[in-house]
């Protein structure tokens, strides 16, 4: 496995890889303090492709004021460690000023999809994603590009940026990694005090409630699915709800009810103490 920290390196490194070599590139986009969740994208994308880049990149652009960008969890060494077990050929680590040695001028705004859950609560975040995500892409050039489903409206959006501009990547959505308590793994977990980690398992236990709701029904409408899953989550003192939505998926549309709709997912986020967690389940109806 080999460390690099240049934009020009990683170019010229997959370049010549290309020039030897008929087998894809598989990319895996992150901000390091890997865990598990990161591990399986890593092991995807080592089953598909020929040549595997990792890049750990805390992007600044898509934090707003007073979210945790100074605070967001760092282990470089502990990151390279988890790479190479997984299967990582390059990891690009650059520093913010190789990715923005001067002020940004260019922004990629993908619209309507960021409009709601996450992008209505933090303004501005999957413009920083979408931008950083974008650099990334051209840098790499890869054939495909594996991202977590725990975020799955930034699986849409990137799905979305990429159709709309002709990037030419595959983007492989790939299952939310949870805890054996059913808590969805996530680098910001280890801000969780035990009490707060113990009543967090309220995400996936509404979740599941919710599943089993839509699953007995032949029909029900979105009021009746967030009362259930704000109801449950409630039950948590600790928990604060930022949102409990459901929509269509992937073009995360509000809808009455079920009838005629394909695909569904439950979005949450909820606040633990300082600590924000992002949960989901997607629910396809209709085949």
């Amino acid at each position: 496995m080999e460390v690099i920290h240049s934009i020009a390196d990683l170019r010229s490194r997959i370049k010549e890889y290309r020039r030897n070599n008929d087998e894809s590139v598989g990319f895996v986009p992150t901000m390091g303090f890997l865990h598990e969740g990161h591990a399986s994208l890593l092991r995807k994308a080592r089953s598909q492709s020929g040549l595997v880049v990792l890049s750990i990149f805390v992007n600044p652009i898509q934090f707003g004021p007073g979210e945790d960008f100074e605070r967001y969890p760092r282990n470089a060494e502990r990151d390279l460690q988890v790479a190479e077990a997984a299967g990582a050929d390059l990891v690009f680590m650059p520093s913010v000023s190789e990715m923005y040695p001067t002020p940004i001028r260019t922004n990629v705004s993908v619209t309507g999809l960021t409009s709601r859950l996450c992008g209505a609560s933090r303004p501005g975040h999957f413009d920083g994603v979408a931008t950083v995500v974008s650099k990334l892409f051209h840098i790499v050039q890869p054939d495909q590009a594996f991202f977590g489903l725990k975020d799955a409206q930034q699986v849409a959006v990137i799905e979305q940026m990429v159709k709309d501009l002709n990037l030419g990547v595959e983007v492989v959505p790939c299952p939310t990694l949870r805890e054996k308590d059913g808590l969805a793994m996530s680098s910001r977990n280890v801000y969780l005090t035990e009490e707060e980690r113990k009543q967090a398992l309220v995400l996936s236990q509404s979740l599941d409630k919710a599943k089993e709701f839509v699953q007995s029904r032949i029909n029900f409408t979105t009021n009746e699915l967030e009362s259930l899953v704000s109801s449950h989550i409630a039950t948590a003192p600790l928990a604060v709800i930022d949102y409990a939505q459901v929509l269509t998926f992937p073009t995360l549309e509000p809808f009455e009810n079920s009838h005629h709709i394909d695909s569904i997912i439950i979005a949450l986020a909820v606040k633990f103490g300082k600590t924000r967690l992002i949960d989901n389940v997607i629910i396809q109806l209709r085949k």
